[in-house]
């Protein structure tokens, strides 16, 4: 399936790369490969995944290495659970460990230094049904074991939001997952395993974060793309009153020292910027503008010790191209000092996923 052109990262006039030496860990990546089977079976389009899919049906090794390698001094990668490669056969609940021996072979590919120097997938992030309570630890130790000494963390969806032209999160968590005891039974498994939990949420339900985070605090909780602040549905055309909502929770979420912050993924369709409905792609100089208030607050928020930048790709990738992406973190960080633009591009994601060859 074609991919549509103006979301070609060659279809724009190439930009410059800005600092094109600075070592960087992009900690937020996937993988997949969608047949045209696959894709058929989906919903109709919509803002979720489904949509995304469609546009960008395959992101393998080499797709993949097209971005890393466009000029930005990619060091290492770290690879999110999408969904890909589950075992078709078998028990339902270990299904998902295919995604991680599917990463897990890339990475190994990548290790071999035939196919440059970022070393693909150098941490993996897994999921597991964490409702499973108790029984989650099978699951977990067979992830840990798939991994071959890459797994680093889990993620399992919570992204809901009582508007239902929201899309939730592919496994439909429903409302208050991080909330319910029988998950939190399951989350209970991730620290003794030195594992990190990943939280995918909206802008509503950071609060949920924090609670977790309090009740955990040996467990290291990375929150994706800001907590989602949401911009189409009921939201759209409130993006002050999201973002004063937002600034509120992401402040007393901060109060949890166990939680570190991602800094990216805002140029989805549910974020509401609309990037994806114009003729032409923005430009990094572009995105900085747009999304800055958000980057800024974080950052004073969380400190360069707790954030790091992330591409997101290729969700974001129906928005921009990686290396306007990039760009457009360097244009954010101009005024920085070199230890903090090492921390945000390359340290914090390297010491939090415990890169040791990055």
């Amino acid at each position: 399936m074609p991919q549509d052109p103006r979301h070609d990262p060659w279809t724009r006039p190439a930009e410059p790369i800005l600092e094109p030496d600075l070592p960087i860990v992009d900690p937020h990546h996937h993988l997949w490969d969608r047949q045209a089977a696959q894709i058929a079976a989906l919903p109709p389009p919509r803002h979720g995944f489904e949509h995304l899919i469609r546009r960008v049906p395959r992101y393998l090794l080499h797709e993949l290495l097209a971005d890393t390698q466009g000029g930005h001094n990619v060091i290492a990668t770290v690879f999110l659970e999408c969904g890909a490669m589950y075992r078709k056969d078998g028990p339902e609940h270990p299904r998902p460990i295919g995604e991680t021996e599917f990463v897990n072979g890339i990475a190994a590919m990548s290790a071999s230094g035939l196919y440059g120097k970022t070393r693909i997938a150098a941490g993996i992030v897994g999921t597991a049904s964490l409702r499973l309570g108790d029984a989650v630890a099978a699951v977990l130790d067979a992830q840990i074991t798939a991994g071959g000494g890459r797994l680093r963390g889990i993620r399992l969806g919570a992204a809901w939001d009582a508007d239902e032209s929201v899309p939730s999160h592919r496994t439909k968590p429903g409302k208050g997952l991080l909330l319910r005891d029988d998950f939190r039974a399951g989350f209970a498994h991730l620290a003794p395993r030195k594992l990190t939990f990943e939280a995918w949420c909206y802008h509503r339900q950071i609060p949920d974060v924090t609670a977790l985070a309090r009740a955990f605090p040996a467990t290291t909780i990375i929150l994706n793309h800001f907590g989602g602040p949401l911009g189409i549905g009921s939201y759209a055309g409130r993006a002050k009153d999201v973002y004063a909502e937002w600034r509120k929770s992401i402040s007393e979420l901060t109060t949890c020292p166990n939680v570190v912050a991602k800094l990216g993924g805002i140029n989805m369709e549910v974020n509401g910027f609309g990037w994806h409905e114009r003729p032409r792609p923005p430009s990094s100089q572009e995105l900085a503008d747009a999304t800055r208030h958000y980057y800024e607050f974080t950052i004073e928020q969380f400190g360069v010790d707790r954030c790091m930048f992330e591409s997101n790709f290729p969700v974001d990738k129906a928005s921009c191209s990686y290396t306007v992406l990039w760009n457009s973190f360097k244009r954010l960080t101009s005024g920085y000092s070199a230890a903090e633009k090492a921390k945000l591009f390359h340290d914090t994601a390297a010491r939090v996923y415990r890169l040791t060859s990055a």
